[in-house]
């Protein structure tokens, strides 16, 4: 498995911020197992985005071009 990059790592870890801070303040919970949940929670959606985001390395493959045939090539003098 190849390792995240940087951007798949920001993007995992604003969604685990962002998503805990909203859950929070929806659900208003002061209790510890309602905190532990909603962390819980964050945390899988944050790996999930984290996962989902296409990394820059990953492209598609391209076919190859073709050979050039000799009578095609033109030759150089010096």
């Amino acid at each position: 498995m190849p390792r995240p990059t940087a951007a798949q790592l920001a993007y995992g870890a604003c969604t685990v911020i962002f998503s805990t801070l909203a859950m929070l303040l929806l659900f208003q919970t002061s209790s510890g197992p309602g905190i532990a949940v909603i962390a819980l929670a964050a945390l899988a959606l944050g790996l999930l985005v984290a996962l989902t985001v296409p990394s820059s390395g990953t492209r598609t493959a391209q076919a190859p071009a073709e050979p050039v045939a000799d009578e095609e090539r033109v030759p150089t003098t010096l």
